[in-house]
């Protein structure tokens, strides 16, 4: 059984007495890491969704949701609807709000509207109850967990996006070895999850002997289904080198 676990609202804002922030990022992560321990499933990467950022939507830092796929054994699916909620109350930064989603693909009948209301909550500001109200139409497990349990509509909309598989930015960082920072992308793949390199202006996919600079940021998105490395074309290549990978700004639509 492939279902889609999504999180939201279980961070804090950061301040400088704050020695570790307890991010929604970290916590999807280690949410996933344990379902692995309990043998209940494989996990798949966390990936991040950002979501609309308006006065009237409450959130700490970005409002984005987390949300991983995972292949389960059925029987497991209570265990892990259970422990995701005991998860949230333990783990989630004071103050929070946070909201839990376990979506079981395979018994969505209307996959479509989970995946319009995730595109939704990128443009407008949605309620409570248009996430419950979505959720008991599809039959998706949908519950908040503390505060004002606002989480509950980005958690549903990462659902959403993450399924619709062209939105997101997959979380953690790569180290990847590569002789003075330059790698061919049949090594980049090798080394990583990452599927596919593929160039941000338009769209060509790298031969797996071409060359990449890797910059600071070596992110792959959610396009296509697929985990994808953008790069893009150095004006000044240094020998065979002709792509970089892209940085944080230019992957801030994704």
């Amino acid at each position: 059984m492939r279902i889609l676990v999504s999180i939201d609202d279980t961070d804090q804002i950061k301040t400088e007495d704050l020695v570790e922030v307890i991010s929604t990022g970290k916590l999807a992560g280690k949410l996933a890491a344990a379902l692995e321990e309990k043998g209940w499933g494989k996990c798949e990467p966390v990936t991040r969704h950002q979501l609309l950022v308006h006065p009237d939507v409450p959130y700490t830092s970005h409002n984005s949701s987390m949300c991983f796929a995972a292949d389960i054994n059925p029987d497991n699916l209570d265990d892990i609807i259970n422990y995701g909620g005991e998860f949230l109350k333990k783990e989630q930064a004071p103050g929070a709000d946070p909201g839990l989603c376990v979506a079981v693909i395979d018994r969505l009948t209307k996959p479509g509207w989970l995946i319009s209301f995730g595109y939704s909550a990128k443009n407008e500001v949605l309620t409570k109850d248009d996430a419950y109200g979505l959720a008991a139409e599809l039959g998706i497990y949908l519950s908040e967990h503390g505060g004002t349990g606002d989480g509950v509509i980005g958690a549903l909309a990462g659902a959403g996006l993450r399924l619709g598989g062209n939105d997101g930015r997959f979380r953690g960082k790569f180290n990847i070895k590569a002789e003075n920072d330059i790698v061919t992308a049949k090594e980049i793949k090798a080394q990583t999850f990452i599927d596919i390199v593929r160039s941000i202006d338009d769209g060509k996919i790298l031969d797996d002997e071409e060359h990449v600079l890797l910059g600071d940021t070596v992110k792959p998105v959610l396009l296509y289904g697929k985990a994808v490395l953008l790069v893009y074309p150095l004006e000044k290549s240094p020998g065979n080198v002709k792509w970089q990978t892209c940085s944080k700004p230019q992957l801030k639509g994704y």
